[in-house]
């Protein structure tokens, strides 16, 4: 076992030195980069299914020797708030209504005031996060296609698959990067490491690259694996199918097209291969979540793509012992969480809970002794931490009510695509003229009725944002959502805080794009930064 931590620790400083000159930048330098090259130990299928484990493990861990070790898989970037399903979160919730914290870490509470600078370190971390990832599949993928051991297809017979489930992983990470950044610095396993710092690739064009990949991934003859039919934590067709339907979901202010007919037909498909939603909510959220897959033998299939945790095995400061964690504090029984004790920290908007009919929907899981008048609420000052309603969506605990493995760190996997998000995106596009009335009304109702709720005969637009507001929260959706609507920077919706005043106010539309960090342009002469920035 030893051997092949070492491996991958190797692995990733290899991807490191490829991916793009911002790896270099900000003291973001390779970890143990004088250790034995992938390329001498690459002689088994073994071999490189575990370094295609680390690719996916870039997505749940920040640290090849857990979350006390030395060996951080990019220096520069804190392994905690840096971990890439944190930094995620802190892009699309802590953003927005969704979310607030008291803590006073430099930058944080810019990060939901919207006033945030092209230093910042929270954006930065993401931004790093999603190249680094990028690296490692560029750099699986050209050492599974250069095969430097020659490998028979008989001792390598699954070399298709691997490299398609690596392709996988890097579209969701260019995904997000096309959502967060727009114009970003663009390589692939045609690139050769240590060559000059990347291209910068529009928009417009990362958007049809993405699409053409993904189109590519889900042909008949991809070898990739059919939707449910794959391991457990790793890539299907209905991972890509769902990163397709985003692309065609937002391409009208990412591209300037409409292609909501296209968003339907994709979501279509999904909601046929995911024809029932789990029929308790929470659930999805606790400690063995993982059973509400299709490719596991319980009654429920309606997590599409997980990224796993286990609170003895894979261990980290981010993804869900971050979200478990930092919502729990003060008086609340921690216990009841599968926790010892919480970090506190993580409160929510009264804008936001608001939207709740808190007698009848089961999605309405808060906190709310702190009170909810407008004092009780958003305080960025950490002496006066406990404030307003706390999500208690996330939980260590097993849905028997039998404990997790452990309570330091949380054993709930984190759901990254759900089948409820693909209805919810065909109830969209059916108001947006890509679907019929009837099978968007249709969709919105079967989540509707999960959550206890009383079906309706007719909706608008604004009904489905608020739908996937309860819906989804805290799932890494609530900006993109907000940016699609045409509310997130204007003053169309105001919640406490945005714009820096505590009844919330518009902010310049630039801000509807992260920068890019000033040090990576710096030393990559063929990127320039976002407009606005």
């Amino acid at each position: 076992m030893k051997r092949y931590k070492v491996l991958l620790m190797t692995f990733a400083a290899a991807c490191t030195l490829g991916a793009s000159s911002c790896v270099n930048d900000l003291d973001v330098t390779p970890i143990d980069p004088n250790i034995q090259l992938p390329a001498e130990v690459l002689n088994s299928q073994e071999a490189y299914e575990r370094l295609l484990a680390k690719c996916y493990a870039g997505l749940a861990c920040s640290k090849a020797d857990g979350p006390h070790g030395s060996q951080d898989d990019i220096s520069g970037v804190d392994a905690g708030f840096g971990q890439y399903m944190r930094a995620l979160w802190n892009m699309q919730c802590l953003t927005t209504d969704e979310a607030t914290c008291c803590w006073n870490d430099t930058g944080l509470p810019d990060m939901h005031n919207l006033c945030w600078t092209t230093s910042n370190q929270f954006i930065v971390s993401m931004y790093y996060r999603i190249f680094y990832q990028v690296g490692l599949c560029n750099e699986f993928i050209r050492q599974a296609n250069a095969n430097v051991a020659g490998l028979s297809d008989a001792d390598f017979p699954k070399k298709a698959e691997f490299i398609a489930e690596a392709r996988a992983l890097r579209a969701l990470s260019y995904y997000h990067a096309i959502d967060m950044f727009g114009n970003v610095p663009f390589s692939t396993e045609a690139n050769s490491v240590g060559s000059d710092g990347p291209s910068q690739i529009s928009r417009a064009d990362l958007y049809n690259w993405l699409v053409n990949e993904c189109t590519e991934l889900l042909a008949a003859n991809s070898a990739l694996a059919a939707p449910g039919q794959n391991v457990y934590g790793r890539c299907d067709k209905a991972f890509v199918q769902m990163i397709l339907a985003k692309l065609y979901l937002n391409a009208e202010v990412w591209v300037g097209q409409n292609k909501y007919a296209e968003c339907a037909e994709v979501c279509r498909q999904l909601r046929s291969e995911y024809p029932k939603l789990h029929d308790n909510y929470a659930e999805l959220f606790m400690a063995d979540n993982h059973l509400w897959t299709k490719n596991q033998t319980y009654n429920g299939d309606e997590i599409i793509f997980a990224v796993p945790q286990d609170g003895i095995e894979t261990q980290s400061y981010g993804a869900t012992t971050f979200l478990v964690f930092a919502a729990v504090g003060g008086s609340m029984d921690a216990a009841s969480f599968g926790i010892s004790s919480g970090w506190g920290g993580l409160s929510m908007t009264k804008d936001f809970t608001s939207k709740f009919d808190a007698d009848n929907d089961s999605r309405a899981m808060f906190y709310t002794a702190y009170g909810a008048g407008i004092d009780d609420y958003l305080v960025f000052d950490a002496s006066e931490g406990e404030s307003g309603y706390k999500s208690m969506k996330y939980s260590n605990v097993n849905h028997d009510g039998s404990a997790a493995k452990a309570n330091g760190f949380v054993d709930t996997d984190v759901p990254v695509f759900r089948a409820a998000d693909a209805y919810l995106m065909l109830a969209e596009c059916a108001k947006r003229g890509g679907a019929t009335e009837e099978e968007g009304r249709a969709a919105l109702n079967d989540v509707r009725k999960r959550a206890g709720l009383t079906e309706v005969d007719s909706y608008s637009l604004q009904d489905v944002l608020d739908e996937r507001a309860r819906e989804l929260y805290w799932e890494f959706t609530r900006r993109q959502d907000l940016i699609r609507f045409g509310q997130f920077t204007t003053g169309d919706y105001l919640w406490e805080w945005k714009g820096g005043v505590r009844n919330g106010q518009a902010v310049k539309s630039h801000m509807n794009l992260m920068p890019l960090p000033p040090a990576d342009i710096n030393a990559n002469g063929n990127l320039s930064q976002n407009e606005g920035y």
